[in-house]
């Protein structure tokens, strides 16, 4: 890293908290889940002050603006002073999937049933993974 103001993106979103571990934020990058400035990042992409990140993870986009450059993993207060969040707010738990809840010991599905959870498994597919648009 030859500038002292720059990151690799998979460090600083590991830093930050926003993934657990940093082979996930290597992996989200590798899958064309991290976007640096609207262009899609290599887990060496370089970060700096100002520059915005949206990353895909767990059904929702998070978008963040690199507030300070930081390469060691920190606390949360702390993590949070280095990002400035403007993602969308999370759906409510309503909007969510409802879970199929069958009663203990009432068998398999019938053809009926496994249909319409197949027409709600595939509504989900289509709502947390939109087409990529580059």
């Amino acid at each position: 890293m030859g500038d002292e103001g720059t990151v690799r993106v998979d460090l600083w979103l590991w830093s930050v908290r926003l993934l657990k571990t940093r082979s996930m934020a290597t992996t989200a990058c590798r899958a064309g889940h991290v976007r640096v400035n609207d262009e899609r990042a290599k887990p060496s992409t370089s970060v700096k002050p100002g520059d915005e990140i949206r990353l895909r993870h767990d059904g929702r986009e998070r978008i963040v603006v690199v507030q300070k450059v930081i390469r060691k993993r920190v606390g949360a207060p702390a993590a949070a002073e280095c990002l400035i969040d403007k993602s969308p707010p999370p759906p409510p738990r309503e909007a969510l999937i409802p879970v199929g809840r069958r009663e203990r010991g009432a068998g398999r599905p019938t053809k009926r049933e496994r249909r319409e959870l197949e027409r709600v498994l595939d509504r989900y597919r289509t709502l947390n993974n939109p087409p990529e648009q580059d």
